[in-house]
Parts: C-alpha cells; structure tokens; sequence
C-alpha cells in the first residue's frame, strides 16, 4: 500500500479502511490498464523464480500483484490489516487458489520457513521499525529464499518514503546480496512519466546457520524415595534456587561420561557407567536464552557419600522427597523431575520471555510430554487377530 499524497500513513488500519474503495483508481494500485498491467506482469516474471514457487504478499492492499503472481502459476498467501483490503482481495483472487488473511505486514501470521518469496510494495517505508520487519520477513524465507522489495521516495519538492541507498543500508544487515533497480524511468509501470525514485530491491539472505544447542547433563540421583538437589549461589543465574546436579557436556565426551565427570566434580560420587540410566531427554530454553538439550540421568548405586564439592557455585546440598519437591527450584528442572515421576521419557520446556526462571506453581505450564514409540520396530502388516496357523 501507498499514500502518494505525501502524508505517511497512519498506524491505525482506519486509514486504509477508507482508502480501500478508491485505491484501485491509482494505475500502479489497480493496475486496470492492461498496458499497466502488463508492465507489472513482466517485471514480477523477472523478479519471482521462474517454476512456481510459495509467494507470500505483504500489506497485498487489493490484491494486484498476487493476482499477477498466482496467474503465472505461484502458490500465493496474500496479507493485509485492513478487513475491506483483504476483502476486495479475496475477491480479486477468487478462483486462484491463492488464500488471502487478515493480519499485520511487519508481524506476519505465518510459519518461518515457509516461503520462496516475500513481496512486499510500499509497506517498509511507513513501518516504525523497518529493520525488525526484514528480519521477520527473512526467517519466513526457505532456504535460497528471496524478499522483493517494491519501495520508492515519492514527491519532488516534499518527498517521502525510503531511498534506494536507505534500503540497502537496512537490507545489509541481513548479510548475503541485494540487487536494486530503479524502475522510476518506466512510466508504463505507473500509467503516466513520474520523476521521483522508485525502485525494487531484490534481496538473498544468506542460508540460514545450521542449528546448534548446547548438551548438557542432569543427575537424579535416588535414596529411596528422595533425590539430591543442591542450591545455587554465585553463578549469576537461578541463584538460590535448587536443581540437580548438572552440567554441559566437553567437547569429545559422550552424554554417558559428562554425566558421570560431573556427578564426581560437584557432589564427589562415583558412578560406574553400568550403574547409569537415561531417564528422560528435555528440549529447554530459558526465558532469555538459547534452546538446550537436556539429558536427566538417573542413578541409584554410587560409591562415596555426596558432598558438596563446588562451593563456589553452590552453598549447599540436600535430599528432598520426590513426591514432596520444594517450590524453589529451577523450572526446568522442577519439570524434568515431575515428568520423570510421570514416566514421561521426552519433553519440551520452552520458556517465554517474562516467564520466571523459578518454578511458579500457579504460572502458565510451559512442560509438553512428547508421545513415544514402546513398540519396538513397527510391522509393515498390522497384526492379525487369527493365530496365525488358521491363516490361508
């Protein structure tokens, strides 16, 4: 969408609300204009991958270019925040297959990866926080993914917008390479000569990074009925708060022999590597932090009675009920405990941001058992209920 009045839109979607009945009157809006029309069409060819391809319209306003888009054969999602826009283009795109939604440009209602293309004309320049947008709009990007940025600076004597060279500076932060061509000299894209900057910037943001997480390592260690967990103390994270012992796995160590270092390094034990059970494995992910596997070892033969042997990260160590834990106690924790208790065997913890790093008995449950397979190898027949010498 644009405001070629000079005056950058509103935030409010009653601006475009009322604009929506006479935006198609503008030739580059409604592109009625078959000359028009087909300037676009063979622009979008140039710009879009050339076998069809996922295209994600941005702030679509009536729905133009992704007509243009889903007649080449892309699978279009157009988006818009204002219900007649979005209105008028599910109209304009009924019959394409193409789906229009209701929703924000710069915070899209859409899974990340999802996209060959992001498109996306005249929204960047009237968002309060551009750079945020492209980053959004990048992870929506598959991988060789592109964003086609149609911006311009309109008005000669009082313009506005987002200059070519403002845009690249924004689109550098993403990395990889932006092309940028100027499109203000072809007067048929807009249905009359203009001599203010419009141009296209099509984007490739690099690959995204492999993921990686850190391991590490949770021993829950059992006396009976109770378990050993020690306090934190001037670590500068949960401190005061009690977890089991653990750990992060080193460079070349399996999770087996983290564990095992680590149950000797903070509470001296012994644990001979038979002795070892895996009892669940957690996805976590602090309120502020990176996602983490965690691996909960349980134990309940040791040699050497548990001692509290980093001070300095811990001021002391205790054996606590399992069906009785303290509410001070690290939520993720607290949650592989509580799972572990419930035979849950792989679980999710992902913390939002504002959620309390202490576990918070009436906070919102951030724990997801996931189902697992008991089965051994499934059979490629389902069984039958006939034994099996009564087959034929």
């Amino acid at each position: 969408m644009t405001a070629d009045s000079g005056d950058p839109p509103t935030a409010d979607a009653s601006f475009w609300d009322a604009a929506a009945d006479a935006f198609d009157d503008e030739p580059d809006h409604g592109l009625r204009d078959p000359a028009v029309r087909d300037a676009w069409a063979r622009r979008l060819r140039r710009w879009l991958p050339g076998a069809p391809c996922a295209v994600l319209d941005l702030g679509c306003g009536t729905g133009s270019l992704a007509l243009l888009a889903a007649r080449d054969g892309h699978r279009v999602v157009a988006v818009d925040r204002s219900a007649p826009m979005a209105a008028r283009a599910a109209a304009k795109l009924a019959g394409t297959g193409a789906r229009v939604l209701l929703g924000d440009a710069a915070r899209p209602p859409l899974a990340e990866g999802a996209f060959d293309v992001v498109l996306v004309r005249h929204v960047l320049w009237a968002l309060p926080d551009p750079t945020a947008a492209l980053h959004r709009w990048a992870r929506l990007l598959r991988r060789g993914g592109r964003l086609v940025l149609v911006e311009g600076r309109w008005g000669e004597s009082d313009p506005v917008g987002l200059a070519a060279d403002d845009l690249a500076a924004l689109t550098a932060a993403l990395g990889g390479r932006t092309h940028v061509e100027q499109l203000g000299h072809d007067g048929a894209l807009w249905g009359r000569p203009v001599h203010d900057e419009r141009y296209v910037a099509v984007v490739h943001p690099p690959p995204p990074r492999r993921h990686t997480e850190i391991v590490d390592v949770h021993l829950i260690l059992r006396r009976g009925d109770e378990v050993l967990l020690a306090r934190r103390s001037g670590t500068g994270y949960a401190d005061g708060l009690l977890n089991a012992p653990s750990g992060h796995v080193e460079d070349g160590e399996d999770v087996r022999e983290a564990m095992i270092r680590e149950a000797y390094e903070e509470v001296g034990v012994v644990i001979d590597p038979a002795a070892i059970r895996v009892a669940l494995v957690m996805q976590h992910k602090a309120p502020d932090g990176a996602p983490r596997t965690g691996w909960f070892f349980e134990a309940r033969d040791w040699r050497g009675e548990p001692v509290n042997r980093e001070p300095d990260k811990c001021s002391g160590i205790g054996w606590h009920r399992l069906d009785a834990l303290p509410d001070a106690m690290v939520a993720y924790c607290r949650a592989g405990l509580d799972a572990y208790r419930a035979g849950d065997r792989f679980v999710l913890h992902w913390h939002r941001p504002g959620d309390a790093i202490a576990h918070d008995p009436e906070g919102p449950a951030r724990a997801v058992a996931l189902p697992h397979n008991d089965h051994g190898i499934p059979s490629a027949e389902p069984p039958s209920a006939e034994p099996a010498g009564d087959r034929t």
